[in-house]
């Protein structure tokens, strides 16, 4: 194929990828393409740590190979702080892997709820993470290259990745369509794909893929991460989606039910408000009022300013109490 063959320098022999992962036995994460492993692979002379994700061998036609194929495409071709990065591949016998940048932190999804016991993630570093997460969507969407867009189909807190600085990176794009960018109505017509909960429904009741179906994705991760609340939840012994709960809330004006307690004693108001009326927007019905994931961007910015702007400011009698004029405690 001339995609492997143009990907040539990412290339790794198996019996490297054996040694790495111990044969296989640093197992970090099981998902629908397989299973995932931690590795220390030599790069570029470097002993560097790794994710090593194996596609199962009976999942080496349709869905699996097609995916496989899709993420050396496009993240051997697409860069970005906020994007995983691919360092390279193995195609050997029956054996089809992929290997990537490691993320110490793992998954968001492990630290929305407040309850975690590992890392209680504060919500000024849920803002940055959310930045983060937007903006490598905004380069999919708006910035890959001329006349092209890429449309993820998967957006969910599970795949976005954290490194050991926090900083936010999204990953997994083997679903991800590619689509012209220079048109007024660029669409795509596929089989659905995604995952329930986090997928668009128009998407779903009509098969017609768009970039705002990424935007009502994210705009789910968003009401997660604001409410301390995984997607799908019980609410008086009933199961219920968080975007049907946070929606109707929102409409109320009482969103302060449903955000955990003690990430609301975080919150500033203003950084509040203007990052749930971003959130409550990506998940409009009309595709055409969701928001582009540049104006994401912005506004979530904005509700990291105003939050940092509460936190360093403090009253007069506070600061004289500390004996530190003008300086917090």
């Amino acid at each position: 194929m001339s995609l492997i063959r143009d990907s040539q320098h990412l290339r790794v022999p198996f019996r490297d990828i054996e040694i790495a992962t111990r044969n296989f036995t640093t197992i970090i994460g099981k998902g629908g393409y397989g299973h995932v492993y931690k590795g220390e692979l030599l790069l570029s002379g470097k002993l560097t740590s790794v994710a090593v994700k194996r596609l199962p061998k009976n999942n080496h036609s349709g869905q699996g190979l097609k995916e496989f194929l899709t993420e050396i495409q496009l993240l051997s071709r697409y860069e970005h702080p906020n994007l995983v990065s691919l360092l390279g591949y193995c195609e050997e016998h029956d054996e089809k892997i992929l290997i990537y940048e490691y993320a110490e932190h793992g998954s968001l999804d492990c630290y929305i709820s407040m309850a975690n016991t590992r890392f209680r993630l504060p919500w000024k570093q849920r803002i940055k993470i959310c930045i983060d997460a937007a903006r490598g969507l905004d380069y999919l969407h708006n910035h890959v290259a001329e006349n092209h867009r890429v449309i993820h189909r998967d957006i969910k807190s599970a795949n976005i990745l954290l490194d050991h600085n926090w900083k936010a990176m999204i990953s997994d794009l083997g679903l991800s369509k590619i689509g012209r960018a220079n048109e007024n109505e660029s669409y795509l017509i596929t089989n659905v794909g995604g995952t329930h909960g986090y997928c668009d429904p128009v998407y779903m009741n009509t098969g017609i893929l768009t970039k705002e179906s990424d935007v009502y994705s994210f705009g789910v991760v968003l009401f997660e991460v604001l409410c301390g609340r995984p997607f799908f939840m019980k609410v008086n012994d009933e199961s219920q989606f968080l975007t049907q709960l946070a929606q109707t809330c929102y409409e109320k004006g009482n969103l302060n039910d449903i955000i955990d307690t003690d990430l609301k004693k975080q919150m500033n108001s203003d950084s509040l408000k203007k990052f749930s009326k971003i959130a409550y927007k990506c998940l409009k019905n009309d595709r055409k009022q969701r928001p582009s994931m540049g104006l994401v961007v912005e506004k979530l910015e904005k509700a990291l300013e105003l939050q940092e702007r509460a936190e360093t400011w403090v009253p007069n009698e506070l600061a004289y109490t500390c004996g530190n004029v003008g300086k917090k405690c």
